[in-house]
């Protein structure tokens, strides 16, 4: 079992970290049921064993780390190309996706979660981009991919196409850094706390650099009518037959890109190779994956996935529909839940905020519960629609604390607590959860997920 134990400050203060790489699959489901009482044993006792060695033997006779040459300074190393594709070092194969245990019964319509607590910047591994399918996914062949242009009539598109992927690659590309929310994401947190990491609680959030071709180019090519167009349909080739509305104010931004790469390389199957939408600042839903059609045309469609599912239930028993921005929302990523701080001290707390409506402004800490905030420092770049870094210095002196992070983006949207977004929305929601999360700090430096009202 591999475990990832770093001191994370340059020796100061450690952390342990979120569980997960120490449980099994029964025991995060119970963590998720409210256990936590074997957390610690499990946690010290991986402690002991690494502590108990080599740091205790450097303290008395110094380190053989650094004393003797280890065999890797001593022997030559692999070869060039001896993993033609690079891979992650073995010993951090506990950074991984993760299913959430019970959240759904098929595991071809459900969702995994991006392991924020372990991630540096702002940039999304592809291999570690959350998943969410709703027909399983396929490696399509490229060569027999075709994406359709057309129009509900010839007034909205004169000239119909199909596009190969070659075609696509041939017409000038632009690439930009977007981030994609799943529109679920914190979902289960809506009525109380449901989840012990924040793997789990806001991990269907990733970013990274797509290239592709804007979709206004596509329709311009086609011949659109983009005076009488008000909306236009995406369609995916997986077996749910994903469709979304999107409009077309969004598409003459030229936001709204047919994409195929993905940083620097090729999508991943998982993340619709080879063809999908970008709708920057939309729910991730509508960033239609395996995408073969685009249809023209004057109002919304009202498909399955936009009048069953993805829209927002009320306080009074109404749903709202087309609520597809992801407004302004941020979390503390270190510490987090599942965590803990093994010494007094100097901390760096460390986190993610993002707008769907532009660029992060500011991004507040507060270190007792919402009672006093603090301003972080972005980490740059600061774009739009993008995830931005934040960090800011803490001294825990061992007290209990509360941790929150609050943002606001550059229109002046403040995110709200949950007593604020709860007033509004009620607690049975799914959708659209941007509250401030809390992670409280015992005594013993364990850090857990709280809700503060």
């Amino acid at each position: 079992m591999i475990r990832r134990d770093r001191d994370r400050t340059g020796g100061g203060p450690r952390i342990r970290p979120a569980p997960e790489s120490f449980l099994s699959a029964e025991e995060i489901a119970a963590v998720s049921a409210g256990r936590r009482d074997f957390l610690r044993g499990s946690f010290l006792a991986a402690a002991a064993a690494l502590t108990a060695g080599p740091a205790a033997a450097a303290e008395n006779a110094g380190d053989d780390a650094i004393l003797k040459l280890p065999p890797w300074s001593t022997s030559l190393g692999q070869p060039v190309a001896a993993t033609p594709y690079g891979l992650p070092s073995k010993y951090e194969t506990a950074m991984v996706r993760r299913q959430s245990p019970g959240l759904t019964q098929v595991a071809g319509s459900s969702v995994s979660f991006m392991p924020l607590q372990g991630m540096f910047g702002i940039i999304t591994p592809s291999g570690l981009h959350f998943e969410r399918h709703h027909q399983g996914w396929h490696d399509i062949d490229p060569s027999r991919h075709r994406l359709m242009v057309h129009g509900m009539s010839e007034d909205f598109v004169r000239k119909p196409k199909v596009y190969t992927l070659d075609d696509l690659m041939r017409l000038p590309s632009v690439s930009r850094l977007h981030f994609i929310e799943c529109g679920a994401n914190t979902g289960m947190e809506w009525g109380n706390v449901a989840v012990p990491t924040v793997q789990y609680t806001h991990g269907m959030v990733s970013c990274s650099e797509f290239t592709g071709v804007p979709l206004r180019t596509l329709l311009e090519d086609c011949g659109a009518d983009l005076s009488k167009a008000r909306f236009v349909l995406a369609e995916g080739a997986d077996g749910s037959s994903m469709t979304r509305t999107i409009p077309i104010e969004l598409v003459l931004s030229g936001e709204v890109m047919v994409a195929y790469g993905q940083n620097g390389e090729m999508l991943r199957p998982e993340n619709g190779y080879p063809l999908r939408l970008v709708v920057p600042g939309v729910q991730g839903v509508s960033w239609v994956k395996w995408l073969r059609r685009i249809k023209v045309g004057d109002q919304p469609w009202a498909t399955k996935d936009e009048a069953v599912h993805y829209i927002d239930l009320m306080p009074d028993g109404q749903h709202r529909q087309y609520t597809s921005i992801q407004e302004a929302k941020s979390v503390i990523t270190s510490p987090s839940g599942g965590q803990i701080l093994l010494d007094k001290g100097h901390y760096n707390v460390s986190g993610l905020a993002w707008s769907g409506r532009g660029k992060i402004k500011r991004v507040d800490v507060s270190f007792d519960g919402g009672i006093n905030w603090v301003e972080a420092t972005l980490q740059t770049p600061v774009l739009s629609k993008c995830l931005t870094r934040f960090n800011v210095g803490w001294d825990w002196d061992g007290r209990p604390a509360i941790l929150q992070s609050r943002a606001q983006d550059e229109t002046g949207y403040v995110q709200p607590g949950y007593r604020m977004l709860r007033a509004v929305r009620g607690t049975r929601s799914i959708y659209h959860n941007n509250a401030i999360q809390s992670w409280k700090v015992a005594m013993n430096g364990d850090v857990s997920n709280v809700q503060v009202l």
